[in-house]
């Protein structure tokens, strides 16, 4: 049998012809089935096939089959799959200086998030690269709002509550409590059990996601205020991302990232949709006056600093950061002036 093999082998090359190549990339992603990030993810796939023809072929495990974003972290890593959409919070323990994207009310708007984001993706990706991890696309899961039983304005209102925290994360814990919050750490699965027992009362979630699994029914109050951004990305193995063909690499790419770019326009347009969904579900949404939401970031920065920058991420790239909002934010006040101006 195998010198069949071999002499099946040796005739082709000699006829100038090569075993056709053909891929499996085994994709994991916590995004439930149906949703837009899994609804985009099947459209990558398509195109993949298309342009590749079927050499390259995705298959998308969604909805947490295989597991959280950092057990499909561990599994890329040793290769019981070959790609995952991250965001921040998994990204930084691939490269920590990703988490100042999402520090608490540094970045302020989707223009900023976007600047920032052009400025800096392509530094970070570098090192992800240098990580063994391609970035396919950038997107976001959207911001990050407050919900609550009780109507929560001032940070005052907000020392009242029991706020549930998802995860173990320490420092983030730490903040708030330094905030004279009241955190309850808990799994994601415990999130509306705990809300219908009153062990929390409050919980921190883009609006796509409190109405997507009727949270906000239970915490029928919204914070009009941003607490942070949510970006993420779409990673493979580069070692799985070699085994393409060169030529082929630069079109998947492209399919990606414009996919992502798209993906990130109807999250924000679906984050408008959702508040006017749940506003007309018994939702109400209370306005932070400018010099009270300056309050909250005046209080969450001291505290946040110490325990954040330098023992989380660099102070070189929080200064950065700083550095490109003021940049984004000098530029966009003389754009306003001149629109002014007859």
């Amino acid at each position: 049998m195998k010198t069949l093999i071999l002499w099946v082998c040796i005739h082709l090359l000699a006829l100038g012809v090569t075993p056709a190549f053909s891929q499996v990339i085994k994709l994991g992603t916590i995004a439930p089935e149906g949703s837009p990030w899994h609804e985009t993810l099947l459209e990558v796939a398509q195109k993949w096939k298309e342009l590749s023809n079927g050499r390259v072929t995705v298959r998308i495990y969604a909805g947490g089959v295989a597991g959280d974003e950092k057990d499909m972290l561990r599994k890329v890593r040793i290769g019981q799959l070959h790609a995952t959409a991250l965001t921040s919070s998994t990204l930084l323990e691939i490269i920590p200086d990703i988490e100042v994207i999402s520090f608490p009310m540094l970045i302020r708007t989707d223009g900023e998030l976007d600047y920032v984001i052009e400025k800096l993706g392509p530094e970070f990706e570098a090192r992800l690269a240098k990580k063994g991890f391609k970035v396919l696309s950038w997107s976001s899961t959207g911001w990050i709002y407050f919900f609550t039983k009780e109507p929560v304005i001032t940070p005052e209102d907000m020392k009242k509550r029991k706020l549930f925290f998802w995860g173990s994360d320490t420092t983030y814990v730490e903040l708030l409590k330094n905030s004279g919050f009241n955190p309850v750490p808990l799994a994601i699965t415990d999130l509306l059990p705990s809300l219908q027992t009153g062990l929390v009362d409050s919980f921190p979630a883009p609006p796509t996601a409190a109405l997507l699994f009727q949270m906000f029914a239970l915490a029928p109050n919204m914070t009009d205020f941003r607490w942070q951004p949510l970006p993420g990305t779409t990673v493979i193995s580069m070692r799985q991302w070699n085994r393409i063909p060169p030529d082929l690499r630069p079109l998947l790419e492209d399919v990606a990232r414009k996919a992502g770019t798209r993906l990130q326009k109807r999250i924000r347009e679906l984050e408008q949709e959702a508040i006017v969904a749940m506003k007309n579900h018994g939702l109400t949404v209370h306005a932070v006056p400018p010099e009270v939401e300056e309050y909250w970031r005046t209080l969450v920065w001291e505290k946040g600093y110490p325990v954040f920058v330098g023992p989380r991420f660099s102070k070189e790239m929080f200064d950065t950061v700083l550095k490109i909002l003021d940049e984004y934010r000098a530029s966009s006040k003389l754009k306003a002036q001149s629109l002014k101006q007859p």
